[in-house]
């Protein structure tokens, strides 16, 4: 049996223990089932008298095994005697940015009971507390209150869950006043629980809330601590005035609503053009108060509304930047009545009447300049209530009080939002740092990480010692080495990668040969990652937290260390790799004769870039490996043309490449668009059809538990907008009945005078479909597992292990499939492949937006220094201007209009005397300006053509 005395402290052996050595406690706990039956379950655990208190004075339990003294002299700075915190979970739940600020002197006791409940309520949370937790430089100390005999507790007649967790940790306070020797420092209990502080007190346990603890700090620590209260901001002010929001019904109402369906659950998504309109599922909420206080990405609960309030959505850009005073309820009035004028089909329209789950998060704001006081009202004032508007226009101004207001001003911060009542207009957040000079480079990519929740830190020590202890100098072992186990020596084949210029982390290789039956084989060949990263070991969880590697502009945040990423995993030229092979006998029509998977070594012969594979291809030389590239780009014309005429579609979305000065400086000299060569489709279609033919194997092999992606075919209603608009203004029709309709469709969608519209109406038909997911294949019907856009039945990802986490689990489930290692009991657990696929589902779409944000942030610092003049294409019209899209900078910007007429019906706007719609053609000058309010940089876009814009 191995217990810990904490994550960061070494392990307690027991070896031989006898039931009554070790005692018994028991747990009743009642479980109610679906049909509403209670159930009583009783659990038994071993208690034992041998964990250590982690006190560096007591004799007791000098001695026993993992003793370290982490609890040494009391903390002193303060109006309180020296003492030690025990923390309670709310304190985690709450007040984790405070927690992790707390100087590293200030020793604090963890009851288990903490540890297990924060699991329980947030992994997010209980992720950031095992990091303080295994934090060197903090004293620490995990009292395992739930396995030490004295503290053990078990639920008593008619106590709840939370009454009991209370109880256990107050008798770890209890335990600690009896156990240490007299004179040691004072036990303080921490918790901002009115309740637990009570009964502490009845109990003569000295206790105290988060903010009467800071406010006690002397001041040099107090000043660093005081603006991460959570609750800082006085609930008088929030509840003097009137009721703004309706209160949240019931959960138990919430939960019988839902299942008889008078109400719908979903995801809320705030509109990036009309910061008073949001949808879920589908279901338009058309003001503040039908939002009631949902934020971007919440799961809520919505009611939908009588027929007769269904509205259409609103024709008009309204920005919370622009618009006077943000959230006022006066404007609220004036909203509805925009609202209701709007022309066009009403759609079914709701209103939110509870949140099933939250997603507040830190964000990166500025404080709004308008909300600060006077300076002469500052110096009687400690802290001074002030308005934060988040970086996203999706998402509210927050309510927070500081006293660095005036340092704060021309700085971007982090804010984390933590209550809303239904009593205020706006959050109620805490300001958790600052993050730099507005517009500075630095702040500005560490905003970006920060919006995107992108996990930027350095691995940690635990995740480093998971690394083959040769470092770099790590080779593939000779023959007979136990690597060579069942692995196959593909050495000799003439095996080469195509990437993009600069690649360092190399996933893939290639080969193709022609075979004494006239047939070809045809290799593809993956970096065997999972040979490194083992399940469960700290390097495997921190990749399934990362989810993905995110690339930007100018850096790249590895999901593995480096070591592994871009040296011993990375298919190199001229270095021998462990690698995960997939090879196909083919007949001259690409079609697959057999299909093998095997573990193997590869030395690949060359790395080409996509430009050079293409001038080899086309080149005079005759060589093997000149030849094995014609070979897989014929094959490749032939899988292409295949997947065409079984419907796959072929969307755009453009690719932009940012010149940068050089690699120290990082500054931006020109963007243009990336050249897609015939070498990017061969390795493409080679990829999709590894990923095909392994998608097929692990379903095979694990139906239930198979990690695979999909890509659902849209509702048609997607595309009703875009149909209309392609019919009104070109006389074209979309047909949507099946991917390969739409995919014939597109291509009908032709311009002779105007090459580009046909990508325009590519990019805007993406916008309708659905996004692809990862999956278990338990987890849905069989006919769900269809990816639209592939036209495949069946699709999983396994060619980039280095970057993608699926990949990872996929390659572990492939090599259980062709028995070369037994299955991990993780990856039969439908349960924990849900959980960690949404997970990864998170990540990778976050990583997405933070690419598209990195290079957009980009592009505006190339725009700094001049205007650009370009050509613009209207994708969107609205009551006061235009939504444009500048296809060479990959940029959409709205370009505003104060006297113009609107015709909604057939998407055209007349001002100047000229009249303009979607799909025409327009010229733009994009450049960069400073917003006041905001004091960042914002690109702007004025028309020159056909109308100049200051007329």
């Amino acid at each position: 049996m191995m217990t810990t005395a904490g994550p960061s402290h070494p392990p307690i052996t027991i070896l031989k223990r006898t039931r009554a050595d070790l005692g018994l406690a028991q747990n009743k706990f009642l479980k109610k089932t679906a049909k509403g039956k209670v159930l009583s379950f009783l659990r038994e655990r071993y208690v034992r008298d041998d964990i250590p208190c982690g006190f560096e004075g007591c004799d007791q339990c000098r001695d026993l095994p993992g003793y370290k003294p982490v609890l040494q002299k009391g903390y002193r700075h303060t109006k309180i005697d020296p003492h030690y915190l025990v923390i309670d979970t709310n304190i985690v739940l709450h007040q984790m940015d405070l927690l992790e600020a707390f100087p590293p002197d200030l020793a604090l006791i963890i009851p288990s009971t903490t540890i297990r409940e924060t699991r329980h309520r947030s992994l997010p949370l209980y992720n950031r507390l095992q990091q303080l937790v295994q934090d060197d430089e903090r004293k620490v100390w995990i009292w395992w209150n739930e396995e030490r005999r004295e503290t053990a507790t078990h639920a008593e007649e008619n106590e709840g869950p939370n009454d009991r967790n209370d109880r256990a940790i107050r008798l770890t306070c209890h335990f600690y006043n009896q156990h240490l020797p007299i004179g040691h420092p004072l036990i303080v209990l921490l918790t901002d629980d009115r309740r637990n502080r009570e009964l502490a007190e009845a109990e003569g346990l000295v206790c105290c809330n988060t903010k009467t603890y800071v406010d006690g700090l002397v001041p040099e620590v107090r000043q660093d601590l005081v603006d991460l209260v959570v609750g800082g901001v006085d609930a008088e002010v929030v509840t003097r005035g009137r009721r703004v929001y309706e209160e949240y019904l019931s959960q138990d109402v919430l939960n019988a609503g839902i299942k008889t369906g008078r109400f719908v659950q979903g995801y809320f998504n705030a509109s990036q053009y009309n910061y008073l309109e949001g949808t879920v599922s589908g279901i338009l909420l058309a003001g503040r108060q039908a939002m009631n206080r949902s934020v971007q990405g919440d799961l809520v609960v919505v009611e939908l509304l009588p027929k007769a309030e269904w509205r259409a959505p609103g024709q008009d850009v309204v920005d919370a930047d622009v618009d006077q005073r943000n959230d006022d309820v006066e404007n609220e009035v004036e909203a509805k009545e925009k609202i209701q004028e709007n022309v066009g089909r009403p759609v079914p329209t709701g209103k939110v009447v509870g949140v099933v789950k939250r997603n507040w998060r830190a964000y990166v704001c500025h404080l709004d300049r308008s909300s600060l006081l006077p300076e002469a009202q500052l110096a009687s004032l400690s802290q001074q209530t002030v308005f934060a508007t988040p970086l996203s226009v999706t998402l509210p101004r927050i309510r927070l009080r500081t006293r660095q207001a005036p340092t704060l001003v021309d700085q971007k911060i982090l804010v984390t939002i933590d209550s809303w009542s239904p009593f205020s207009r706006y959050p109620d957040g805490h300001f958790v740092r600052a993050l730099g000079k507005v517009e500075s480079k630095e702040a500005e990519q560490e905003s970006l990480l920060l919006e995107y929740e992108v996990p930027y830190r350095p691995f940690g020590k635990a995740i480093l010692n998971c690394l083959p202890v040769e470092g770099d100098s790590w080779k593939v072992p000779p023959k007979g080495d136990l690597v060579w186990r069942d692995r196959e020596d593909l050495r000799d084949l003439i095996v080469c990668s195509i990437d993009p210029p600069g690649c360092q982390d190399i996933d893939d290789a290639l080969h193709a040969r022609e075979l004494p039956n006239g047939n070809i084989e045809a290799g593809v060949h993956i970096a065997d990652v999972s040979h490194f990263v083992l399940p469960n070991n700290p390097m495997d969880s921190e990749a399934a937290s990362r989810g993905t590697t995110v690339y930007l502009v100018d850096k790249r945040i590895d999901m593995l260390p480096a070591l592994l990423g871009t040296n011993l995993c990375s298919l190199r030229p001229f270095v021998e790799r462990l690698a995960f092979s997939v090879i196909w006998e083919m007949n001259d029509d690409a079609e697959i004769v057999n299909v093998r998977f095997v573990k193997s070594v590869i030395a690949s012969k060359e790395a080409f870039t996509y430009e050079a594979a293409q001038n080899r291809k086309d080149g005079p030389l005759k060589d093997p490996l000149t030849q094995s590239i014609r070979l897989l780009n014929t094959l490749a014309i032939k899988l292409k043309a295949a997947r065409m005429r079984a419907g796959a579609l072929s969307l755009s979305s453009p690719e932009l490449k940012i010149h940068l000065a050089s690699s120290e400086s990082a500054e931006p000299i020109d963007v243009e668009q990336k050249q897609l060569r015939e070498t990017n489709s061969l390795v493409e279609e080679f990829m999709l059809l590894a990923n095909i033919s392994v998608a097929a194997k692990i379903q095979e092999t694990f139906p239930a538990t198979a990690v695979l992606r999909r890509h659902g075919e849209p509702p048609k209603t997607n595309f009703e907008a875009l149909q209309d608009i392609l019919h009104k203004r070109r006389g074209m029709t979309l047909d949507v009945s099946s991917s390969k309709a739409l995919a014939e469709s597109l291509d009908a969608c032709v311009d002779p005078q105007r090459p580009e519209f046909n990508t325009l109406v590519r990019i805007m038909a993406t916008r309708c479909m659905l996004a692809a997911e990862y999956f278990g294949s338990g987890s849905v019907s069989k006919e769900a597992y269809r990816h639209y856009g592939l036209a495949t039945p069946i699709y999983t990802h396994f060619t980039s292990p280095i970057r993608r986490y699926a990949d990872v689990l996929v390659h572990r489930q492939l090599a259980a499939a062709i028995n070369y290692t037994p299955l991990h009991p993780s990856l039969q657990s439908k349960s924990h492949i849900e959980k960690t696929l949404n997970v990864v589902n998170k990540r990778h779409r976050l990583a997405q937006m933070a690419g598209r944000a990195s290079v957009e942030f980009y592009v505006g610092l190339a725009l700094k220094g001049a205007a650009r003049r370009e050509d613009a294409f209207v994708i969107r019209t609205f009551r006061n201007g235009l939504a444009v899209f500048v296809s060479a900078l990959g940029l959409e910007g709205l370009i505003m209009f104060k006297d113009i007429e609107y015709d909604a019906e057939n998407y055209i706007i007349t001002v100047g005397g000229v009249t303009i719609g979607v799909f025409d053609r327009v010229r733009v000058e994009v450049g960069v300006e400073k917003d006041k309010n905001t004091q960042r940089g914002k690109v702007k876009m004025v028309m020159i053509e056909p109308v100049n814009q200051t007329l």
